[in-house]
């Protein structure tokens, strides 16, 4: 049976929408089956069958009854406890659908991707609030930063919200904080560096590392700074942004192996 995915997507839903090019009907009694790639478990779904002759069929399935744990999931199509693995030449990827995605609040995030040989898999992760990062600089002495909030509820429109940004190093308990502007779900924030050196005076040339954090109004907790709506995976070996150097001490942006954001000072 040849099928192979065509188009793949998680709805606003959470429901797995494929469109398949297949060679023939699928059969009655086969199964959409995914298995964690971790654990081993798997989740499988009978899947509603047409003998009409057609060169593509199309599937939904939804996600959240079938109590999918955080992690990627591979898909793969079973009949007669035979099965292969769900062959696609969709890359599952549009910053846009993810932007979209994002803008509701949900405590997990279900998303489809093609993995490097060519299968149909699904990242899960958890989806608590976040400032989604999307650019990062240094110009006329400041760090600036800027993007999206992600999971919070709040409506993507012109209301502005008070917030603030804040920097924390926790080994020492140094703390920094400034004025950030929010319109809707979209942030821009900066610090000035000179404020970041001096606020790290208690070390040698201020060295440390900070990490970064929104406070926005109507929102009941912080928001730590990270990129995650994206198709980069390991940015902290993959981004390298550009530094800057006050007073001759070094001073760089970079991420965690869990894609949050990092200030390194010194070093």
């Amino acid at each position: 049976m040849g099928v192979v995915v065509t188009d793949a997507e998680v709805t606003l839903a959470d429901v797995l929408s494929l469109r398949l090019a297949i060679d023939e009907p699928l059969e009655d009694g086969t199964e959409l089956v995914l298995r964690h790639r971790t654990t081993g478990v798997e989740r499988d779904v009978l899947l509603r069958t047409s003998r009409a002759r057609a060169r593509e069929a199309t599937l939904s399935i939804s996600l959240e009854p079938l109590d999918l744990s955080t992690g990627r999931w591979d898909a793969y199509l079973r009949r007669d406890g035979k099965r292969s693995r769900l062959r696609s030449v969709d890359p599952g990827f549009s910053l846009d659908h993810l932007d979209a995605y994002a803008l509701c609040k949900r405590t997990l995030a279900y998303r489809s991707y093609r993995t490097r040989n060519g299968f149909l898999a699904l990242k899960i992760s958890d989806a608590e609030p976040v400032a989604e990062v999307r650019s990062i600089w240094f110009r006329e002495g400041r760090f600036e930063v800027m993007g999206l909030l992600a999971y919070t509820g709040l409506e993507d429109d012109d209301t502005r919200h008070e917030a603030t940004l804040t920097l924390d190093r926790r080994l020492t308990g140094a703390h920094l904080s400034a004025t950030a502007t929010v319109q809707g779900v979209r942030f821009h924030a900066a610090v000035s560096l000179v404020d970041v050196l001096a606020a790290g005076h208690e070390e040698a040339e201020g060295s440390g590392t900070w990490e970064p954090a929104l406070e926005v109004e109507g929102v009941p907790t912080p928001l730590r700074l990270g990129a995650r709506l994206d198709d980069v995976d390991g940015k902290r070996r993959r981004l390298h942004y550009p530094s800057s150097r006050v007073d001759g001490v070094l001073i760089r942006p970079c991420y965690t192996a869990d894609d949050e954001l990092r200030i390194e000072v010194g070093g």
